[in-house]
């Protein structure tokens, strides 16, 4: 079974809170009678107890928060579970993958975002949701790191990706035919904001000239691999329209899962 896991923290977001308030509006809609939950490879999720979700992480605005994710991660991942995140900021992966690490002894990260998130350290916060890559990547938590839709680098980051030996895919370089191949397995992390605004509203940091919804699932189901879990990040409600970001974070949600699944 996937468990589905709500990760409510914002304490590191840079710019707008909100993201805090995500998990159960992206869950609203993946359960919403608009909809189904069958996959469009086929697969029905709701059908011999695929997937579940177990609700929010206790956090209560703790300054132990990252610890209060990995004991949660850890716990899960010891009943022999694949789990999928919704988070929150990004910085809510650092913690994960830290989770993960003390069961895969190898794991190759695929990244769809606007930003490449490997500040050393912004504005004063080595924590921030703007650094969760270097974290992870300093600290050889993942063996590989790709990144999809990228259109925001810095001289900053550009050291950084050359430091981490970081493959990035900028976004004027995209195009979704491609392939990827991993032989080890693969965690999946999206930022909603390597969308295109006009399909994801709903973020804090709107980049235009993105990556369409069809873009990321099309690439998703072109891996070539093993996925053992993801994140969904960045949603922000209070800057959605219409609920188009919480129902496009359904369908990433729910598209992946079923990758997860064959």
């Amino acid at each position: 079974m996937i468990s589905i896991i709500g990760i409510p923290s914002d304490k590191n977001s840079s710019f707008l809170k909100g993201a805090s308030k995500a998990p159960p509006l992206i869950m609203r809609e993946f359960y919403s009678d608009a909809s189904n939950t069958f996959t469009e490879s086929g697969i029905d999720l709701k059908a011999n107890n695929i997937c579940k979700y177990i609700g929010c992480i206790k956090l209560d605005d703790k300054d132990n928060e990252f610890d209060l994710i990995k004991n949660a991660i850890t716990l899960e991942l010891e009943k022999k579970k694949k789990c999928f995140f919704l988070g929150g900021d990004h910085s809510i992966t650092y913690p994960i993958i830290s989770a993960y690490k003390s069961f895969y002894s190898k794991i190759n990260i695929l990244h769809f975002d606007a930003h490449p998130d490997l500040y050393q350290d912004f504005d004063n916060n080595p924590y921030s949701h703007a650094s969760p890559f270097a974290r992870i990547m300093e600290n050889k938590l993942a063996d590989t790191l790709t990144q999809i839709g990228i259109r925001t680098t810095n001289s900053h980051q550009n050291t950084q990706i050359e430091k981490y030996n970081v493959q990035v895919i900028s976004m004027k370089e995209f195009s979704n035919d491609i392939q990827l191949s991993f032989k080890d397995p693969v965690y999946i992390t999206i930022d909603l904001d390597g969308l295109d605004p006009a399909f994801a509203p709903g973020v804090s940091h709107p980049e235009p000239g993105g990556l369409s919804t069809r873009d990321i699932l099309k690439t998703i189901s072109n891996i070539k691999g093993q996925i053992i879990g993801g994140d969904i990040v960045e949603y922000n409600p209070k800057k959605d329209i219409n609920n188009i970001t919480a129902i496009t974070a359904s369908k990433l949600l729910k598209e992946t899962l079923g990758y997860m699944v064959i």
